[in-house]
């Protein structure tokens, strides 16, 4: 099997699809088509925090990569910030859902 059809085949095997992100939507949203709620949104990144997480462990020597999460975690720490002075009763729930805080 050659180099770009094993490429092609990793590529067409996202780990964030449309069923993932419309699952994330529906449990964390309004529904499965609210993407502009904070709560979908800090779900999401959450998701894609986890993700790139581990893809850092285990490519240490990625640094455009680890720029990226370090961007997704300033994203997502400003939704909380904007979230938390909305109301504080989403804040604590979706918190609480995702495990955000010790």
């Amino acid at each position: 099997m050659s180099l770009m059809r094993k490429k092609l085949i990793n590529f067409n095997k996202m780990y964030l699809d449309k069923e993932k992100k419309a699952e994330i939507f529906g449990k964390y949203g309004k529904g499965t088509t609210d993407t502009g709620s904070a709560e979908a949104q800090i779900a999401l990144f959450t998701y894609r925090i986890s993700h790139l997480t581990e893809h850092v462990k285990a490519n240490h020597k990625d640094f455009v990569t680890t720029r990226s999460l370090t961007q997704l975690v300033g994203k997502r720490r400003r939704l909380l910030t904007y979230l938390k002075e909305r109301d504080i009763n989403r804040y604590r729930n979706i918190v609480k859902a995702l495990g955000l805080r010790k």
